[in-house]
């Protein structure tokens, strides 16, 4: 007890900066456990340089926002780095939504307020990252408009801003955002991302005349609407720095006026030769895939989500034929319930398999995702051989996977020799996806795909 005593004393008289130094080498976790020892600990806990950065994971709960509005109090102000993201997928519109969920809906919007209201002021922001995917517009106009106004608060007071995210905010975001930032803020923009997929008709949320003034921009993540061919003129600019990363939401494209063509994309890429793209499509027809997908695109990542039509065995073939040099990763996702016919076969009517032609010419491909459409159980452990151990991410659930009777093996369970021969093609045990099993890359989509968009930006 002496020992502890001392101790206790020595904790007492120490600087609050040697406190600060050692609480540093902790967890958040054991920061807050450590902060419970004394009110000292306490003040020292909330230091701005124990909380560069901020996570939050808001889940619409009123039990929860008595927390939230103390942890935006203590280090809103003086954070660095934030991101917000909201736990449940909420795109459907009011009419569509019970009253409970109603009521989730509003807490969630009270939250997103919270969280603004605190970091406006903020000055020191590096970096803001929200995810929201949920409709705002019909909770009444008055906190929309308040959050509106709240970002635009933000922007207006940022110095170091540099990396600004913003997806699937529902119409939060407007034509008139970005004017809220001073110039000298534009300047320091390295990542910009502006992504709302549910709205068809909307205004471009911004045009390639705001872009004139974001000289510095690395990162650029837009919907493919809102990526014309005047947008790619001015990021070929001289006065800009090279682009390096580019993502391009597709939800439902049906007008391609003013759509990049390859002679733009061939400008742009003489001017940023690091560049490399992300293509995320969302119930895309096939006639307009082919039309978009053009030669000059330095494509790296290309990520199919349909509940509607499948991808056809010429957008594969194209892909192939353009991309071999640059593609890495691949994933065919069709959201439906197997229906009496089984899942659409890209491959049907074809001497060679379109994925198999893939996987042997895109010698670069490491991330392979398949669900909803036949896999045919040989075509797999080919694919699985002609990529071997690059092939590092290999996801194929098991309602996919069809077996060939003239080609599958009289002896043995054929799933069991499926899965010893994939497993020995890629050098690492393997399995699929079984039902049971919860993938968010085929139940979460556009969160996946936001996710994947920051990796992928942040791999500059």
């Amino acid at each position: 007890m002496a020992l502890c005593g001392a101790a206790a004393a020595v904790a007492e008289i120490l600087p609050c900066e040697v406190i600060v130094h050692i609480f540093s080498f902790l967890s958040p976790w054991d920061r807050l456990r450590a902060s419970s020892v004394c009110s000292r600990w306490r003040e020292c806990l909330f230091y701005p340089s124990l909380w560069p950065e901020l996570r939050l994971r808001l889940r619409g709960s009123e039990a929860e926002r008595c927390r939230l509005d103390f942890l935006m109090k203590k280090c809103g102000s003086f954070v660095r780095e934030l991101r917000v993201e909201f736990e449940g997928s909420g795109s459907e519109s009011a009419a569509e939504l019970g009253a409970g969920e109603l009521v989730t809906l509003k807490a969630y919007v009270d939250e997103m307020v919270c969280v603004l209201r605190s970091i406006r002021s903020n000055r020191n922001l590096q970096k803001l990252s929200v995810f929201g995917d949920i409709y705002l517009q019909e909770q009444g106009e008055k906190q929309p408009h308040e959050i509106q106004q709240l970002i635009e608060e933000l922007l207006g007071n940022s110095k170091h801003l540099k990396w600004l995210s913003l997806g699937f905010m529902m119409e939060v975001v407007t034509p008139t955002t970005l004017a809220a930032l001073p110039q000298s803020s534009a300047n320091c923009i390295e990542h910009l991302s502006l992504l709302d997929t549910h709205f068809i008709n909307k205004s471009p949320v911004v045009e390639a005349v705001e872009l004139e003034r974001f000289l510095n921009l690395r990162s650029l993540a837009l919907d493919f609407c809102d990526f014309t061919a005047d947008v790619t003129r001015v990021l070929a600019n001289s006065n800009h720095v090279p682009l390096h990363r580019l993502s391009l939401l597709m939800s439902n494209v049906h007008v391609l006026d003013n759509m990049p063509q390859d002679a733009d994309w061939k400008v742009l890429t003489r001017h940023c030769a690091n560049l490399h793209v992300y293509i995320m499509a969302f119930n895309v027809r096939n006639d307009i895939l082919l039309r978009i997908l053009k030669p000059s695109i330095p494509l790296e990542r290309i990520h199919f989500d349909s509940s509607t039509n499948g991808i056809s065995g010429d957008v594969v073939d194209l892909i192939t034929q353009q991309y071999n040099k640059s593609l890495t990763h691949l994933l065919l996702i069709k959201d439906v319930e197997q229906g009496i016919n089984g899942f659409p076969d890209v491959g049907s009517d074809r001497n060679e398999d379109p994925m198999v032609i893939l996987a042997w010419k895109c010698r670069k491909l490491s991330h392979l995702s398949i669900h909803g459409y036949v896999v045919w159980a040989h075509n797999l452990i080919a694919i699985a051989r002609l990529r071997g151990p690059g092939l590092q991410v290999l996801e194929v659930t098991e309602e996919s996977i069809n077996f060939d009777a003239a080609m599958t093996p009289l002896d043995g369970d054929p799933m069991h020799n499926l899965i010893e021969e994939v497993s020995l093609g890629l050098g690492k045990r393997w399995h699929p996806v079984m039902k049971n099993e919860i993938l968010y890359v085929f139940s979460e989509t556009a969160r996946y795909f936001y996710k994947e968009m920051q990796r992928f930006s942040e791999g500059i």
